[in-house]
């Protein structure tokens, strides 16, 4: 594989991200279509109230090839940033690229002074939760629910960034 590069959001990466968010979590998870509008809202919301000061986007890449992505988004609280869109392509698994990812994203948040970290996710993405223990972070809560036409196990994680 080429070597890979990280830079911000570019032309054409909210597209993408729509699309390989609503393809993969289909195939995968067996998601229905309600998933493609709640990644498209979270993408326009960033586009368009993001705070360069203290938000920012990374799309891996090698080449032109786009690999993965994660942002950093300020939380509901005060102090608290928000990971989200965390995704790394199949062919680009297993050789540590969201780990790299996930160090991006924890240490920019940490140099922004944020206080702590938060995400969701679900039960069933194995990978990126024992990704999320190794780096520190602890799971908060635990829901069952019924979403984009799926029985699932929604997560809340946390990592306090202060340390």
């Amino acid at each position: 594989m080429e070597e890979i590069g990280f830079r911000d959001l570019g032309i054409g990466d909210m597209g993408w991200l729509i699309q390989r968010h609503a393809e993969l979590y289909a195939q995968a998870e067996g998601f229905d279509a309600s998933f493609e509008p709640l990644v498209a809202q979270i993408l326009l919301d960033h586009v368009a109230g993001r705070d360069p000061a203290c938000e920012r986007a990374w799309i891996a890449h090698a080449g032109e090839r786009r690999l993965g992505s994660i942002f950093c988004v300020k939380g509901a609280a005060p102090g608290e940033a928000k990971l989200r869109l965390f995704f790394v392509e199949p062919e680009a698994r297993g050789r540590g690229l969201g780990a790299r990812l996930l160090r991006l994203c924890l240490d920019y948040a940490r140099a922004r002074g944020y206080a702590r970290m938060t995400l969701w996710t679900h039960e069933s993405h194995r990978a990126a939760c024992a990704l999320y223990a190794g780096y520190g972070f602890r799971m908060v809560s635990t829901t069952p629910v019924r979403n984009f036409g799926c029985d699932l196990v929604e997560q809340g994680w946390e990592i306090d960034l202060a340390r």
